[in-house]
C-alpha cells in the first residue's frame, strides 16, 4: 500500500506538473493573441475550488490527471458556430497562423522544459562515481574491432592517446577520437610493464553525436570490484539460470568485467550463446550458465546491477547546456525510433509504457537518492509529451495544426460536420489505445502473475 501511494503521488506531481505546463504554453500564446480563455484548469470532472479573474476561470478538479484550457469557439458545433462567428475573442476568429502557433506553444514548452530541467541537473549536480579506476585500463576488446586490429588488448594501459599523455577516458581520449573519425591515431599502452606504441583507426562513426568509445572495440573500466545484482526480471534468462539478488559476478566466460557497458557488448558480439557466470553469493564461490536472450535486437540477460556510489561534480554554464542538448537530441531521437518501430510493425505496442508504468517508475525515481533519475525522467516525460502532441493526429496538437494547415491551402474552412466525424472517430481510436496499453500495463503488475517460491 506504501509504494501504491508513493508511486501515484509521484505520477500525479510530475505528470500533473508537466501536463500543467504544456497547457500553460497554450493559455500564454491564446492570451497573447486576445483569445478569451474560459477556464484554466487543474486537473479534470467536478469543480472542487478556485478564482475567477477577468474572462477566466483558475479552477481545481477532482482528477488531478493533468489540465486543460477552454478557449471560446475552440470546440464549435453548428448550433453554436453563428453565435461565436461575430466574437473577436473566440479562438476562430483569429488568422489560421496565430491559431497554429497556439497550438505549437504547448509543444514547445515541453521542449523548453526538458532542455532546463537537464541543464539545472547538469549545472547544480552531474552525479559522477565516486570511486573510480585511476589509470586508463581496456577492461576488454571486441575481437574484429578497430582496436583488436591496432593489437590493443584487454588488461592494456592507455599511456598516451594521440598528442595527450596519460590521458582519461573522458573527455581526453573520447574528444580526441570525435577530432579524427576515418584517421590513424597513436596509441602508446604499458601492457604487464612493456611500452608498445599502437596505431587505433578511428571509426568514421566517430563523427555521429551516437558515438560511445566502445565503438572503437574498446571497453573502459571506469570501476573496480564485480556486477552487483540489485534485481532480477521475471521470465528472463538470469531468473531461469538462477542468478539472485545479492550476487556479484566476478567474471563472464572468463573475463572480469566491472561495468553492465562491457558486459552487454560482450553478449552482443558472442549473438546469443550459452555464458558461463562465476558468482560470489553469501561469501561462497556459485557459478551458473545463462543463455541470452534477443529483445528488439538487443541480447539480454534480464537483471538489474547496483550503481556505483556518487558524487556531485557540477558543470560550467556552457558545458552544462551542451549536455543538455545532448540528452535532449539523443532521446529524441530514441522516442523517433520507437515511433518508426511501431509503425513499421517492429515493435508492439504492448511493450508501451502507460500511466501504471509511468507512476511505478515515477514512485521509484522518487525513493532513489539520486537526482538524474528524478531530473532524467521528467525531462524524458516531457520530451515525449511533446513530441506525442505534435503527432497529426486529430485532438492532438499536431492534428490541430494538420487540418488548419489544410485549410490554408484549400482557402477555406473545413466543413464543421466532417471535422466532428473525425475528431469523433480520432477520440474513439484514441481511447481505444488509451485502454489497450492501461491493460497491458496491469497485466505485468506482480499481483497477477504467478511467482514460484
Amino acid at each position: 500500500m506504501q509504494q501504491f501511494l508513493i508511486s501515484a503521488a509521484a505520477f500525479i506531481v510530475l505528470v500533473g506538473l508537466i501536463v500543467i505546463l504544456h497547457e500553460l504554453g497554450h493559455f500564454i500564446m491564446a492570451k497573447l493573441f486576445g483569445v478569451r480563455v474560459e477556464a484554466f484548469s487543474f486537473g479534470f470532472g467536478p469543480r472542487l475550488f478556485g478564482f475567477k479573474y477577468g474572462d477566466t476561470d483558475y479552477k481545481v478538479c477532482l482528477l488531478p490527471l493533468g489540465g486543460f484550457v477552454k478557449m471560446t469557439g475552440e470546440n464549435l458545433t453548428e448550433e453554436s458556430a453563428d453565435e461565436i462567428a461575430s466574437d473577436p475573442a473566440a479562438f476562430t476568429a483569429k488568422p489560421r497562423w496565430q491559431r497554429m502557433l497556439i497550438g505549437l506553444a504547448g509543444p514547445v514548452v515541453n521542449f523548453l522544459l526538458a532542455l532546463v530541467l537537464m541543464f539545472f541537473y547538469y549545472v547544480l549536480f552531474n552525479e559522477v562515481p565516486s570511486v573510480t579506476v585511476k589509470d586508463t585500463v581496456v577492461e576488454w576488446v571486441t575481437p574484429g574491432s578497430p582496436a583488436a586490429e591496432a593489437g590493443i588488448q584487454t588488461g592494456d594501459i592507455v599511456r598516451g592517446f594521440g598528442d595527450v599523455s596519460n590521458p582519461s577516458w573522458r573527455p581526453q581520449i573520447y574528444e580526441q577520437i570525435k577530432l579524427d573519425p576515418g584517421q590513424y591515431v597513436p596509441v602508446v599502452v604499458d601492457r604487464g610493464g612493456q611500452t608498445l606504441t599502437l596505431s587505433l583507426h578511428v571509426p568514421s562513426v566517430a563523427k555521429t553525436e551516437e558515438f560511445d568509445i566502445g565503438d572503437t572495440g574498446m571497453q573502459p573500466q571506469y570501476l573496480p570490484g564485480p556486477i552487483q545484482v540489485a534485481q532480477v526480471q521475471s521470465g528472463y534468462p538470469a531468473q531461469q539460470a538462477g542468478l539472485r539478488v545479492g550476487d556479484q559476478i566476478e567474471a563472464v566466460d572468463g573475463h572480469h568485467f566491472h561495468s553492465i557497458d562491457t558486459l552487454l557488448a560482450y553478449m552482443q558480439w558472442e549473438q546469443g550463446k550459452p555464458m558461463t557466470l562465476t558468482l560470489m553469493r553469501n561469501g561462497a564461490p556459485a557459478q551458473i550458465t545463462a543463455t541470452p536472450k534477443s529483445v528488439d535486437g538487443v541480447w539480454k540477460l534480464g537483471f538489474g546491477y547496483v550503481p556505483p556510489p556518487m558524487r556531485n561534480d557540477p558543470l560550467p554554464f556552457v558545458a552544462a547546456w551542451k549536455k543538455s542538448g545532448a540528452f535532449f537530441s539523443d532521446n529524441s531521437m530514441i522516442v523517433a525510433k520507437v515511433l518508426h518501430g511501431l509503425f513499421t510493425h517492429r515493435l508492439s505496442i504492448s511493450q508501451l509504457m502507460g500511466p501504471v508504468g509511468i507512476a511505478q517508475v515515477a514512485g521509484e525515481a522518487a525513493q532513489t537518492k539520486d537526482w538524474m533519475s528524478k531530473f532524467g525522467l521528467a525531462s524524458m516525460i516531457s520530451l515525449q509529451l511533446g513530441i506525442l502532441n505534435l503527432m497529426p493526429f486529430p485532438i492532438l496538437d499536431g492534428g490541430m495544426i494538420l487540418l488548419l494547415l489544410i485549410e490554408s491551402v484549400m482557402h477555406r474552412d473545413i466543413s464543421l460536420i466532417i471535422k466532428e466525424r473525425i475528431y469523433t472517430a480520432a477520440f474513439v481510436v484514441l481511447m481505444a489505445f488509451f485502454a489497450f496499453v492501461l491493460f497491458n500495463d496491469v497485466s505485468r503488475l506482480g499481483v497477477f502473475t504467478h511467482i514460484k517460491p
